[in-house]
């Protein structure tokens, strides 16, 4: 019996096979997958606070746009515009109100803490065993668990510099988005670009409207809340104002912390004080809820509001406050990628133009 012939195979140093330049593209592939995942990781605080200066840039860019149509300017000028009404009445507001805002809020610090003692109290009545000190501490423990980035932008100094940071960042943006935008398709394939660019297009429509409708509900529900409670005696209606309309820029989580603060405050100054605060607590939401979402925000991204508020807790325990405040933005645009990525794969995309405005 003659012994089988040994055939020679190529090796892992034989690159020019294409056995082995198939395996080593599929070995790169995972390779670089987990240089991705490691870099999200590391990296955590600088992409969230880039993903925030691309939705400050869309703001900006909204404003330019709906200016356009009234004023015909340059683009950079009706940006300055932009910029410069915003400081304008964040200046205004905070010159006007800024020494009764600080002595308001050191006041409803003092009654918070009064009124957690009291429900503290009241649930030790009723044989439930936590204490005051569970309750007061159940929101540092909540902030303190959520996640890298709150630890880098915990401090006043560093909330600042990521401020600064981001602002600058979405003005070099807001002055020539398409500048970036090419950029970021010429290292794409030739074949690819096409398809990139329609989904850019979708995705800016999607983020402009989500946020023109984020900014509209902010205000709605701000004003109202201070007008209301304002009229009906409230203490410290204008700092609520703010806060809720602050708190508006969080779907879900943003409303049950502003109710509750008004809550607390209303019955700081009696029951039927408290309840007439609910009750306005109540009207501002049901206006936002189903007048100002549905007519704007909701008719550009659908999204469901389950899904928002698992990927609230998700982005926030995994990036922080940032990533609590851009959940619904980063949402939206994967909703947006996978709905372009399936008509594409179906053949049935839409015309990279149809969402695209002038950048005049």
């Amino acid at each position: 019996m003659s012994e089988q012939q040994h055939v020679e195979k190529p090796g892992p140093s034989e690159v020019r096979s294409p056995l082995v330049q198939h395996e080593l593209k599929r070995a790169g592939v995972w390779f670089a997958l987990a240089i991705a995942i490691a870099l999200v990781v590391v990296l955590a605080q600088p992409l969230m606070l880039v993903m925030g200066a691309l939705v400050l840039a869309t703001m900006m860019d909204g404003g330019t746009r709906l200016l356009g149509r009234v004023l015909p300017i340059g683009r950079g000028w009706r940006l300055t515009m932009v910029l410069l009404g915003a400081v304008a009445f964040l200046v205004y507001t905070f010159y006007l109100t800024g020494s009764s805002l600080a002595a308001q809020a050191q006041a409803m610090r003092t009654i918070v803490e009064a009124q957690v003692t009291r429900i503290g109290g009241w649930m030790q009545q009723m044989g439930i065993t936590t204490t005051p000190d569970d309750l007061k501490s159940l929101a540092s423990q909540a902030m303190s668990s959520m996640g890298r980035v709150t630890a880098a932008v915990g401090t006043a100094v560093g909330a600042i510099t990521s401020a600064v940071m981001m602002l600058v960042l979405a003005i070099f943006i807001a002055v020539e988005p398409k500048l970036y935008e090419r950029g970021v398709a010429w290292m794409l394939p030739m074949e690819k670009r096409a398809h990139f660019y329609s989904i850019a297009d979708k995705m800016g429509w999607t983020l402009r409207r989500l946020m023109f409708g984020r900014i509209i509900g902010m205000a709605v529900e701000g004003v109202g809340t201070w007008l209301l409670l304002w009229a009906g005696g409230v203490p410290m209606a204008g700092l609520l104002g703010i806060l809720t309309g602050l708190f508006a820029f969080l779907p879900n989580i943003g409303s049950i912390l502003s109710g509750a603060l008004i809550i607390l405050v209303g019955f700081s100054g009696g029951t039927n004080t408290g309840l007439y605060a609910f009750g306005v607590y109540m009207a501002v939401q049901i206006v936002d809820g189903y007048l100002i979402v549905p007519m704007v925000a909701k008719r550009a991204t659908d999204l469901a509001p389950a899904l928002v508020l698992a990927a609230q807790i998700l982005f926030g325990a995994l990036f922080g406050i940032m990533g609590l405040f851009l959940a619904d933005p980063i949402v939206a645009m994967i909703k947006v990628y996978l709905e372009e990525r399936s008509k594409a794969l179906a053949g049935g995309g839409e015309d990279p133009q149809r969402h695209s405005d002038d950048m005049q």
